[in-house]
């Protein structure tokens, strides 16, 4: 296993210090590392190609490489910026990638996860981009990597395993909000009748709902749990909304919310009276570490406000999410930010159905 400390030591002896991304599960102890360090900054960017924009802007003022961190599964929010902005071909900018390696060929990994874990090495390598695989012996991979740039003024991609890092103690963000995130979603899930359709988000969102329904016999056919493709949850429950009658309620959070903020200004100028879209704001990316979003920052009410929603409820806690929700349901494209805490059970299961399985009761439910 890599000290964590080392490892950000070498990188800053290499000149690095200037970091940005997507947290990732994989990287957690090296996040926590950076944001603690007062010898780097460091910017968590809303999506991995922001983070892309962000490097090769400051690498035009400094001249100095950032470092672009991420999950795998966010490789395709990269491609653009990559190939018609950093490519050598265009302006030729150099930025090192430290990409966590989810669904690793040979381990085992949730489905969302697997054909991304497969292609990873080879999308880099179709991208023209060189990469490495980080092994125990670091300082020679991060030389490579600082030689490559500097000889090819290009963009390296350096892949991390599972558990490659050493445990370092994290703070989380200070939160002044009561409210958990299951409890709302036990409180929205009070109030929705058996033919309402929920589309959850990634991560905890999802895993807690399913949970739920478990817990209350309830089956699984009135919920779509989108496991993969974060940012993208209220452009599934748009699009789900279009097909039906029934009253389809998105449960995103912030974070996705932010990856891809315009999709909320498409929904509402686009919406029918069965849309309804609740952000569950506890200014952090929960599931991979709990790093801090700009959730807390921006005014998420007053941007949902602007694009179009002809009702935005703000609710910071249960008594006033079991009255908004009452009033949600009569108003026809509404929606809620309900601002809670980070945390959740230390048992938290996952979902025991598989996404094809989730899909075909999702659909034959939504069909009747």
């Amino acid at each position: 296993m890599i000290d964590t400390n080392d490892f950000l030591d070498t990188l800053t002896e290499y000149g690095f210090d200037f970091f940005t991304g997507v947290p990732d599960s994989l990287l957690k102890n090296l996040c926590a590392c950076i944001s603690a360090s007062d010898r780097v900054k460091n910017i968590t960017a809303a999506t991995e190609g922001n983070a892309v924009g962000i490097a090769c802007g400051y690498y035009l003022s400094s001249g100095k490489p950032a470092v672009v961190y991420m999950q795998n599964s966010g490789i395709g929010n990269t491609v653009n910026p990559i190939l018609s902005l950093a490519d050598e071909d265009v302006y030729s900018i150099p930025f090192l990638m430290i990409v966590g390696w989810r669904g690793e060929p040979g381990t085992a990994d949730e489905p969302q996860h697997k054909k991304q874990g497969k292609l990873t090495v080879s999308l880099f390598e179709t991208m023209g981009i060189h990469t490495v695989i980080l092994e125990e012996n670091f300082h020679k991979c991060i030389e490579e990597c600082s030689a490559y740039m500097k000889k090819y003024n290009r963009p390296v991609a350096l892949i991390v395993r599972k558990n490659s890092f050493s445990d370092v103690p994290f703070t989380k963000p200070e939160n002044k909000y009561l409210l958990l995130r299951e409890e709302a979603l036990e409180i929205i899930t009070e109030h929705l009748t058996e033919n309402d359709i929920i589309v959850s988000t990634t991560g905890k969102t999802s895993r807690e709902l399913f949970e739920i329904r478990e817990r209350k016999n309830q089956n699984h056919s009135c919920d779509f749990l989108t496991v993969g493709s974060m940012g993208h949850t209220s452009s599934i429950a748009f699009g789900i909304s279009l097909g039906t009658d029934k009253t389809v309620y998105c449960a995103d959070g912030d974070g996705s919310f932010l990856m891809h903020m315009g999709a909320s200004a498409v929904n509402s100028a686009n919406m029918g009276d069965n849309f309804r879209y609740i952000v569950l704001n506890n200014g952090a990316h929960e599931s991979v570490g709990g790093q801090a979003t700009a959730g807390f920052d921006a005014d998420i009410p007053a941007i949902l406000s602007g694009c179009g929603f002809r009702k935005v409820f703000t609710v910071k806690n249960a008594e006033e999410l079991h009255e908004s929700i009452e009033e949600m349901k009569k108003t026809p494209g509404s929606a809620m930010v309900v601002y809670i805490v980070q945390g959740s059970r230390s048992d938290l299961g996952r979902p025991t159905l598989s996404p094809q399985e989730n899909k075909r009761l999702f659909m034959e439910n939504i069909s009747k």
